[in-house]
């Protein structure tokens, strides 16, 4: 009987679903060096995906305990975007995630490749039960401070909810709303909920910051998306400063005459 070629071989390998079925497979002791090659880098893909299961087992602990209590609860992930730049307003999401959710792979937005931001941001508009966005401008940062201005877009972003949520999920904040909360250090890296929150929130500011861009040139707004680059301190020397600039952060502060 004629033996199998490496690469119907590869094509099986790439089919098994577990690392026990790769060690069971009846090709497993085959020596020839393409079989094996397609073993390992088969069981490293596996083993990356059991990894990102068990992660993303761990990002719903905090979803899980709130449905433990009550089943059919409304949870609602939380973030924002923008807190640090110079310019630009801060933006808040809100998301409430669907039952049996899966986004394998999501985490702190700021960790995630855009084209993964992207394909995440799209799975999510098409698959959550509801979205919100909430923005802060640049006015009230400067009236409020940035913290104050932070909660203002985040209960924006909950009024924008085709629902009320039963809890809330929130990186780092508490809210005066009356909804049941839970505030988390590092919510964008331990709640699939907040990691929801935190991708759409910083898709939305990003293309505000590309439109502002072609509204204020000289500032790198596109890139820098409003923070303090070199780019960026060398257009406020260059053009001065706009009117979405915050005017109550430095160094634009002392350039300021009130």
């Amino acid at each position: 009987m004629k033996q199998k070629s490496i690469k119907d071989i590869t094509s099986e390998i790439n089919l098994y679903e577990s690392i026990d079925e790769i060690k069971g497979s009846i090709y497993y002791e085959d020596e020839r060096k393409g079989v094996q090659t397609a073993f390992k880098k088969r069981l490293k893909q596996l083993e990356k995906i059991e990894d990102l299961n068990l992660k993303y087992i761990k990002m719903n602990q905090y979803e899980n305990q709130i449905l433990a209590d009550k089943e059919e609860a409304l949870i609602c992930g939380i973030d924002e975007v923008g807190r640090g730049p110079l310019a630009g307003p801060v933006v808040a999401s809100a998301v409430i995630l669907e039952r049996g959710h899966h986004y394998l792979g999501i985490t702190d937005s700021k960790a995630l490749s855009q084209s993964k931001r992207v394909f995440f941001e799209q799975e999510i508009y098409n698959k959550a039960l509801s979205v919100g966005i909430g923005i802060a401008t640049v006015e009230e940062i400067d009236q409020l401070n940035i913290y104050e201005a932070t909660k203002v877009a985040m209960q924006r972003a909950i009024d924008q909810l085709d629902y009320k949520p039963d809890h809330l999920l929130i990186d780092a904040m508490k809210l005066d709303n009356g909804i049941p909360q839970t505030s988390i250090i590092k919510g964008d890296l331990n709640s699939v909920s907040i990691s929801a929150a935190s991708v759409i929130a910083k898709e939305y500011r990003d293309r505000l910051m590309v439109k502002l861009n072609s509204e204020y040139p000289g500032y790198d707004f596109d890139k820098n998306k409003g923070y303090g680059t070199k780019a960026h301190l060398e257009g406020i020397e260059n053009y001065g400063i706009t009117p979405i600039h915050r005017k109550s952060f430095e160094p634009i502060k002392s350039k300021v005459k009130y």
